[in-house]
């Protein structure tokens, strides 16, 4: 492994005073881009972070009638925004950087569903951030009675991070 390559194995593990950091900001971030980006702006304005700790971010999304397809249920390509956002946002908290790379991969699994109106919990996790990669998972979840419920899609995330 180079020297600029940091791995971590399961969720990385926060160390209180930095997590206040690290969420301020996850926050700040999520309050100056997402506006500048349509589609995030779009599927995203109403997101609201719960945790940040180095390599993890948790939010919760309330369903809008802009995430669900002509079915009724959250719409695949909204669940794959989503895995491509919270990879970022997992990514940032690495080390507080503000850009976070471009997508190299995706991928998304779909497991069960939710419709307007109910509430979906976004955890995603940067499991390693190289020199010129980084690898996140996410999981969307179903949110039942405040809880964290069903997973409705697995995500992983694959993005160039090289920085100049």
């Amino acid at each position: 492994m180079g020297s600029t390559e940091q791995t971590t194995v399961g969720p990385p593990q926060g160390d209180g005073d930095g997590d206040a950091a690290i969420k301020s900001h996850i926050e700040e971030l999520v309050s100056t881009q997402l506006p500048s980006s349509a589609i995030y702006n779009f599927l995203l304005s109403d997101v609201r972070i719960r945790s940040a700790t180095k390599g993890s971010v948790t939010a919760r999304l309330p369903l809008t009638r802009n995430h669900i397809n002509s079915s009724g249920g959250i719409h695949g390509a909204c669940s794959a925004a989503i895995v491509d956002w919270a990879g970022g946002m997992a990514i940032a908290t690495w080390d507080l950087r503000r850009k976070t790379g471009v997508s190299v991969d995706i991928h998304v699994t779909y497991l069960s569903s939710a419709v307007e109106g109910d509430e979906i919990e976004i955890t995603a996790y940067a499991d390693k951030v190289g020199g010129s990669l980084a690898f996140t998972r996410v999981i969307i979840s179903k949110v039942v009675d405040g809880e964290t419920g069903p997973v409705i899609a697995n995500g992983t995330h694959t993005k160039f991070v090289k920085q100049r």
